[in-house]
């Protein structure tokens, strides 16, 4: 079994910033995405950032600039350092994480409990 959790949301004026942590615990082999991902209410869950074991980063048009993903893989560990955070960054942001179970080729996926931002204008 593989647990996910987050720290590190909270309340912040528009433009300040917030810096969000998601560890992995458990059985697993390897762990070769971490993700983030935020649900506004009544909005869908969507994609922010990811990275790569390799530090291969990915991020969506409305987090480039502004957001950093990072990872510490030593730590099973991934950061989201937000910056100019805007009240439309208002969500619940997830943690999500694929995991090699073994040495084979099966995975694991897992979603943390999420951690409230919320940004007042």
């Amino acid at each position: 079994q593989v647990q996910v959790v987050e720290s590190g949301g909270g309340l912040v004026q528009a433009g300040g910033s917030l810096r969000l942590s998601c560890t992995a615990s458990g059985m697993f082999f390897s762990i070769p995405v971490m993700s983030w991902y935020r649900q506004a209410p009544g909005e869908n869950r969507d994609l922010v950032a990811r990275i790569a074991d390799s530090g291969s980063t990915f991020y969506v048009d409305s987090a480039k600039g502004r957001f950093t993903i990072s990872r510490d893989n030593a730590k099973n560990t991934v950061y989201l350092q937000m910056n100019s955070l805007k009240p439309g960054d208002t969500a619940v942001y997830y943690c999500y994480v694929v995991v090699r179970v073994d040495t084979s080729v099966r995975q694991g996926y897992y979603w943390g409990q999420g951690t409230q931002v919320t940004v007042s204008s």
